[in-house]
């Protein structure tokens, strides 16, 4: 199923998203948490184990993080702490800081080509099949209630082009979707009412933003 929805990227916030990353601090092995919350030209708001710094490019975190450079346009951040280097990223979690590996899932197709994954909306358990055809990430109404997404009341209504041909749908943002050890808060989404589609439509709201390589036997998505 192909859904468009040229209203959803806008819907994306620029400030109040977290990324969080874990490290281990050099010599202690504590885990770290570091948050980048909000981002500005040359500043930065970072929140390191639950406290909160505004950063200008060149200081240093009592810590010992220090924020080298921001990107609104790309809405990053480049850090280094405990000598190490690494980009944090509005909207999306990782499972490491300043590792050579980072977030990332490596999919199989099924017999028909199509790709799936297992994944979380909100914390509820769901089956994703990937469709870089499809803007946002779209469910129909039955997933919807399951997962307990109230469209009729915060979503805003409108209508989409499918296969069978126009559907009403509601737009809505999901708090939280995570595909193996990549996840993403407030990702534009897309209920539509009645049975179909099947499965929940991994849309370019989530695959777009980050990096994907396909041949012919596997497709995988890495954060940027």
């Amino acid at each position: 199923m192909k859904l468009r929805n040229t209203a959803a990227r806008s819907w994306i916030p620029k400030l109040v998203i977290a990324v969080a990353l874990s490290c281990t601090a050099a010599g202690a092995g504590a885990a770290r948490k570091i948050s980048l919350y909000a981002l500005f030209q040359d500043k930065a708001i970072i929140i390191i184990d639950g406290a909160r710094h505004l950063l200008k490019s060149g200081e240093t975190s009592a810590e010992g993080l220090k924020l080298l450079a921001t990107d609104t346009e790309a809405e990053t951040a480049d850090v280094e702490i405990d000598g190490r280097r690494d980009v944090l990223k509005l909207g999306v979690v990782t499972a490491s800081f300043a590792s050579k590996d980072k977030g990332s899932v490596i999919l199989y197709p099924d017999q028909g080509g199509h790709f799936f994954a297992d994944g979380l909306i909100n914390g509820t358990s769901v089956r994703f099949m990937v469709d870089t055809g499809a803007t946002v990430i779209a469910m129909n109404s039955d997933t919807a209630r399951r997962i307990g997404i109230d469209y009729t009341a915060n979503g805003t209504p409108g209508v989409a082009s499918t296969a069978a041909g126009y559907v009403r749908t509601y737009n809505v943002l999901l708090n939280t979707v995570q595909v193996g050890a990549i996840t993403m808060y407030n990702v534009p989404g897309s209920v539509i009412e009645g049975r179909g589609p099947n499965q929940v439509l991994l849309g370019m709201s989530f695959i777009g933003q980050l990096d994907m390589k396909r041949d012919s036997d596997k497709m995988e998505l890495s954060v940027r």
